[in-house]
């Protein structure tokens, strides 16, 4: 019983270390770190971006805590995809950089805070 215990422990943290993708049957999740999301509207343009990609199920933005959960099939599209999909809208995912004539057509609140962007505080 506690060997059956200790490998389903091990088993845990192998797949909290890895974190950045959960295999569940055809699809995945992956957590894309999305540093340079900044409000609302940054949510609803990746949401609405993403899902028009082929094979992503379901997109979840959480731009307080800057990361962007995406549910995928795995024959129709892949991890590597989805980042680049989501510099191609203008936004930093993971270790891929915007790209920056998307970046150039945000709104100034969806710009980083070193070009004047961020969230508009209130006088």
């Amino acid at each position: 019983m506690k060997n059956l215990f200790l490998f389903i422990a091990v088993l845990g943290l192998g797949s909290i270390v890895d974190g950045q993708v959960v295999k569940k049957g055809n699809y995945e999740i992956a957590t894309i770190k999305t540093p340079t999301v900044q409000c609302e509207q940054c949510k609803d343009r990746i949401e609405k971006y993403l899902t028009r990609e082929d094979g992503v199920l379901k997109v979840n933005v959480d731009y307080k805590k800057k990361i962007t959960k995406v549910t995928y099939l795995v024959d129709r599209n892949n991890y590597e995809n989805i980042k680049t999909a989501i510099a191609n809208i203008g936004y930093d995912a993971d270790d891929v950089t915007a790209e920056p004539e998307a970046y150039k057509r945000l709104p100034a609140c969806c710009k980083k805070p070193e070009d004047g962007g961020g969230p508009q505080k209130k006088q």
